[in-house]
């Protein structure tokens, strides 16, 4: 990542010579504090995506873990049939009903 030259501090403190045929003062003053505005909008928005970059980074190492984790599980078999659902159905009305599915 370049390296930030100038402060905003440093722009704002900056004094420039005055010469015979040179800029208007104040013009330059008001176009100066523009930038030092721009630049503490820029700096926030840096620290901001810093801050969003550091979370989804956590983010995804997380769910690299439970995924991992998951990898490692054993594979159960998840396979069911209609045969499979009638005998559970079967034997679920047994234990509800007893006996009385045999009279």
């Amino acid at each position: 990542m370049p390296k930030v030259i100038h402060t905003a501090d440093e722009i704002l403190q900056k004094d420039f010579d005055i010469k015979m045929r040179g800029y208007d003062q104040v013009e330059v003053d008001q176009y100066l504090d523009e930038i030092i505005k721009d630049y503490g909008t820029f700096q926030r928005q840096i620290a901001q995506l810093k801050d969003e970059n550091a979370r989804l980074k956590a983010e995804v190492e997380k769910l690299n873990r439970e995924q991992e984790l998951y990898s490692q599980a054993p594979k159960q078999n998840q396979t069911v049939t209609n045969f499979d659902i009638l005998k559970r159905l079967s034997n679920l009305e047994r234990k509800v009903f007893g006996n009385q599915l045999d009279q």
